[in-house]
């Protein structure tokens, strides 16, 4: 298999970050497995992307969906026979109020440019008591919302809107959205945040 190209994340105002896509596309690491093995079935992964996380919480026997709005991201996870639908996340999905956990890895609370509207659907979907496993920036990048567009090579996708937030500025949005947060934590450089869903 060819290295896919480099791809980073460009802002509006030509700031750019770097974004792993071998990694997407590898097996989940010895850290994703350890921070998935915490969680209770059934599992949505937002933004599930080529499927690895789906794949290995399947391969443990626990029920899982991927959802993912490129068509390429989940025809890629179902070629690993990983379940997978295209789907935005704002969209009606299966199991809405019964999942028991969430993930949001790799950045995906940025998902749409508004995090705090994010939150509120992922509570929509998750049972009381359920969690969502959100990984963030570290500390100090607080609430950015900007135009981005992803360039791989040559190639660029159209500008749409993300968000960027860092381990301290979870909290309040997740209060807000409903959600107690349980933990959050430095794990191997990558930072996370564990809330619970509290509010019916």
């Amino acid at each position: 298999m060819e290295p896919l190209p480099a791809a980073c994340l460009r802002h509006r105002d030509g700031t750019t970050i770097p974004l792993d896509v071998a990694g997407w596309a590898a097996d989940a690491d010895g850290l994703e497995r350890r921070r998935l093995a915490e969680l209770e079935g059934p599992v949505l992964d937002i933004g599930c992307g080529p499927g690895r996380l789906v794949v290995a919480l399947a391969e443990r026997g626990i029920p899982v969906l991927g959802v993912d709005a490129s068509p390429v991201a989940v025809g890629l996870a179902q070629d690993r026979n990983a379940p997978a639908l295209v789907r935005s996340v704002f969209d009606p999905l299966p199991g809405t109020g019964r999942w028991r956990s969430a993930l949001l890895f790799d950045g995906n609370i940025g998902i749409g440019g508004d995090p705090a509207r994010l939150l509120r659907r992922v509570a929509e979907l998750l049972a009381v008591g359920g969690h969502a496993l959100v990984e963030t920036a570290p500390p100090g990048d607080g609430l950015r919302r900007f135009s981005a567009r992803v360039e791989r090579g040559e190639d660029a996708s159209p500008w749409f809107p993300w968000a960027r937030v860092g381990a301290e500025a979870v909290a309040p949005l997740a209060w807000d959205a409903g959600f107690a947060v349980d933990d959050v934590v430095e794990d191997e450089g990558r930072w996370f945040a564990d809330l619970r869903r509290v509010a019916a």
